[in-house]
Parts: structure tokens; C-alpha cells; sequence
């Protein structure tokens, strides 16, 4: 949109005008302007995202995600599940960096692309074949004599 501006204020076309044409309020062809007048064209480009750094470089990143992919167990958890909290004290052990909770979900979700999965709640014992034999049969016969 902006680029398109540039085009129109170098032809003299009014604000309101370019306003109706590029689909935005005139404050901000208004501001564009201002903008173009001072610092030309490439004052107008898009510029990357401001704000605080991440705490993790690429390859601390890529150290985390090596030592996550080899399990919880591997880093001393009794159970081969990671929590948070887990995955945090992954985090400081490999880089010596503090990471909060929010930062922890952020760094899984954000950065390698990772998802929750929960576990199923279901018996490791558990046997399919038994169940559907258990239906078939002794369910019927229960259900006969219950009256």
C-alpha cells in the first residue's frame, strides 16, 4: 500500500484521493507523506519487528531441541514425559539460561514447531482382543441373567 503511495504522491494525487485508492484512513497517507517528503521512498519500507531479542540463539536452540529429542529419561526424570518445568530445566542445564514457563511454551511452540500431545489414559496392560472377546460373549450372558 505504501508503495503505491510513493507512486501517487510523486503523480500529485491529493491525500483523500490516495486514501480512497490505497483503502486506508487519510491520517495515514497524511503520515506517509510526511515520511516520503523527509526520508524518500525507502523511508517507507517495511522495516523487521522491533522489541527484546530472544534469550536463545539459533544454535542454542538446536542444542535444546537434540537434547529434548532424547527423551526425559535421558536427562534423569523417572518418567519418559516432558512437563514445562522439565523442558526448563533442560533449557538451563544445556545453555545456563533461566526460561519461564510462558518462555518455555514459547520456545517449543514458536521456534521448532512443536505441539502439546497428551498422553492417552489408558492401561499399558490393556488387551484389545480380550475387550472385544469379553463383548461379544461374556457381556450377552451377563446381561441375560441380570432380570
Amino acid at each position: 500500500m505504501r508503495v503505491r503511495a510513493v507512486g501517487l504522491f510523486e503523480e500529485g494525487v491529493s491525500n483523500t484521493e490516495i486514501a480512497r485508492a490505497v483503502g486506508v484512513c487519510p491520517q495515514s497517507v497524511r503520515r506517509w507523506r510526511r515520511v516520503w517528503e523527509e526520508g524518500g521512498a525507502s523511508a517507507l519500507r517495511r522495516r523487521a519487528a522491533t522489541g527484546r531479542p530472544p534469550k536463545l540463539d539459533d544454535s542454542q536452540v538446536e542444542v535444546v531441541r537434540v537434547a529434548l529429542e532424547r527423551g526425559a529419561q535421558a536427562h534423569g526424570f523417572e518418567a519418559d514425559l516432558w512437563t514445562l518445568e522439565r523442558v526448563g530445566a533442560v533449557v538451563e542445564r544445556e545453555t545456563g539460561v533461566v526460561l519461564s514457563r510462558t518462555s518455555v511454551w514459547r520456545l517449543l511452540t514458536d521456534r521448532p514447531g512443536w505441539s502439546l500431545q497428551r498422553p492417552e489414559r489408558r492401561a499399558v496392560e490393556r488387551d484389545e482382543s480380550e475387550i472385544a472377546r469379553w463383548a461379544a460373549h461374556e457381556w450377552p450372558r451377563i446381561k441375560k441373567g441380570g432380570r
